[in-house]
């Protein structure tokens, strides 16, 4: 090898060139053919190993490979080769020149740092894109796990440079590096809170992407389409983004809406307050007038037989309406109600409680509102129907719904 590097140099002095030129010249002379061999060797291993994986990747089953070749984890591998020829060829080139040597072996040795961590990116980037397409991983944190990871890679690579610009063996390096440890947690703080964070919210199925979660004190209500390291970013309804600590799902209480949304339908449930004063027994000619209304007139008739025949039977003084049993016109309304929510075409049939308390089939926010909307626009327009009257609020005059 010795020889093949002083070819050149063998050659000039014996043309007569001084020594000094002669090594010079030899060296550059070197160093120009080794970079055009190292580019030649780099452009033919890229083209290569790329046409390889694209063949690969189209005779697969599995989307893997196709995602390798979208992150470039193909073409910097091809990156070796030329490396270690450059790594190999390096003391040659400078032999005569020990301190270029050294620098240029510093060099290539950061640059196999860098390209290691171009490497390990590339494949970092793959799974977690890859792990984005499996059904059970979809809602999952992944790329949270992905950043842990991808930081650990470049603290190990920015100390491996370091080690190597200092000429400290790493171990040594770290050793001694272990001292600042109080500052480097204190500068990581929000990242190693984040990744508490993100083990306990994916170990307890807290929240997953898709879900929809509620935090007053972050202005958050929509829907979570990101879960990272340090931030979960929030849709909310009118399309803005909110952006929220990881922790803080630790630290602070939310609102997770997954329940509902699972659920076969959402809830609604809202009050119409009515005047005391408009409540009232229905004498026998009012029966008469309420038996027109279609939803509830088998309720009278029903009602009305059965009430009658215990009065009866009891000998019930029927002068005074107070006697006995009778129904009132509240008692009708809220059968109406229950009855008109049990025809109703957006409402869960199984999920109808005793009070105006329901659930929607449709759990859309748009739809949600828009069902609900016409329940009570509805309700509002049958109360007077009944002789009630609904509470007006003395400041505005407008009735009070909750």
């Amino acid at each position: 090898m010795n020889k093949i590097a002083h070819l050149l140099y063998d050659i000039l002095v014996s043309k007569g060139i001084n020594t000094s030129m002669a090594t010079y010249i030899n060296m550059l002379v070197l160093l120009i053919i080794v970079l055009i061999l190292i580019f030649i060797i780099d452009f033919i291993s890229r083209k290569v190993l790329i046409a390889a994986f694209s063949r690969f990747a189209t005779k697969s089953k599995t989307s893997f490979d196709d995602i390798l070749i979208t992150n470039k984890t193909p073409r910097n591998i091809a990156h070796i080769i030329p490396f270690l020829l450059a790594f190999e060829l390096s003391p040659i080139i400078f032999t005569d020149f020990p301190v270029f040597e050294g620098i240029v072996h510093k060099g290539l040795q950061i640059f196999g740092v860098i390209l290691t961590l171009w490497i390990a990116r590339s494949l970092l980037n793959t799974l977690k894109d890859f792990f984005k397409t499996l059904p059970r991983l979809r809602d999952k944190p992944v790329d949270s796990y992905i950043q842990v990871f991808m930081i650990f890679a470049w603290a190990f690579g920015l100390l491996s440079v370091l080690a190597i610009l200092t000429s400290i063996d790493l171990i040594e390096f770290i050793t001694g590096i272990g001292a600042a440890s109080a500052i480097i947690i204190l500068i990581f703080r929000d990242t190693i809170l984040g990744f508490v964070a993100s083990i306990q919210v994916s170990i307890n199925d807290m929240v997953r992407i898709g879900d929809w979660i509620t935090m007053g004190k972050y202005g958050a209500d929509g829907d979570v389409v990101e879960i990272n390291l340090s931030t979960v970013k929030v849709q909310n309804f009118d399309k803005t983004i909110t952006t929220i600590p990881t922790y803080a799902l630790i630290s602070d209480s939310f609102k997770n809406w997954r329940g509902m949304t699972s659920s076969k339908g959402r809830r609604i449930k809202r009050a119409l307050h009515l005047k005391l004063n408009s409540v009232k027994y229905l004498s026998k000619i009012d029966l008469e007038s309420y038996s027109k209304i279609d939803l509830i007139s088998d309720y009278i008739e029903n009602k009305t037989q059965k009430i009658d025949a215990y009065n009866t039977d009891n000998s019930v003084d029927k002068s005074l309406l107070l006697n006995g049993r009778n129904l009132t016109n509240i008692g009708l309304f809220r059968k109406y109600a229950e009855t008109y929510l049990q025809n109703h075409s957006a409402i869960n049939k199984d999920m109808i409680p005793i009070e105006i308390y329901a659930f929607s089939t449709d759990k859309r926010w748009e739809n949600y509102e828009y069902i609900m909307a016409d329940i009570f626009d509805h309700l509002i327009a049958a109360v007077p129907y009944f002789e009630l009257e609904l509470f007006e609020l003395p400041n505005n005059g407008s009735f009070d719904i909750k």
